[in-house]
């Protein structure tokens, strides 16, 4: 298995695998990214994100979507994982551990303080894999969210 920078002939495979993920987690219809806007944002003139391909034998089978976050306490910068993505036949093989090593080993390169990322409190799976890793949750924390109608009233734009 190899772990790889995403290029632009993977963006129908990684949406195809968002569309999974969002399936897993029970929100199948939430998907508004298309291979036009996904393509932008991860090989356009400003990249918000970057992306890598987990392969075994020439076959994707996940990938790993993330960007910069910034800690101004520390004064540098993070890696915040957006998604991760194991195909269920891949699953439990070392697909998962792989991506992430790889994100943390990018980190560290990067001089990132943090490498973070958010997990559904029902996918008890995961957290215990993530628990094996080391993560810590932040429970403590909750993350807050404005969209649609409130985002736009927030920003003064309400019409």
């Amino acid at each position: 298995m190899i772990v790889r920078a995403a290029t632009p002939a993977d963006v129908a495979t990684i949406l195809g695998f968002v569309r999974d993920l969002a399936a897993f987690e029970r929100e199948p219809d939430a998907v508004e990214a298309t291979e036009v806007t996904l393509g932008e944002a991860l090989f356009g003139a400003h990249p918000a994100a970057e992306a890598v391909v987990a392969e075994r034998e020439g076959a994707a089978v996940g990938f790993a979507l993330f960007f910069h976050n910034f800690s101004t306490w520390t004064g540098r910068r993070g890696l915040y994982l957006e998604d991760l993505y194991v195909t269920p036949e891949a699953r439990g093989r070392g697909v998962g551990r792989a991506l992430l090593q790889h994100l943390a080993a990018l980190a560290l390169d990067r001089g990132c303080v943090r490498f973070e990322w958010s997990v559904l409190d029902w996918n008890e799976g995961a957290v215990r894999f993530y628990r094996s890793l080391g993560a810590v949750g932040m429970e403590e924390w909750t993350i807050q969210r404005v969209t649609g109608d409130a985002l736009r009233r927030l920003a003064g734009r309400a019409g």
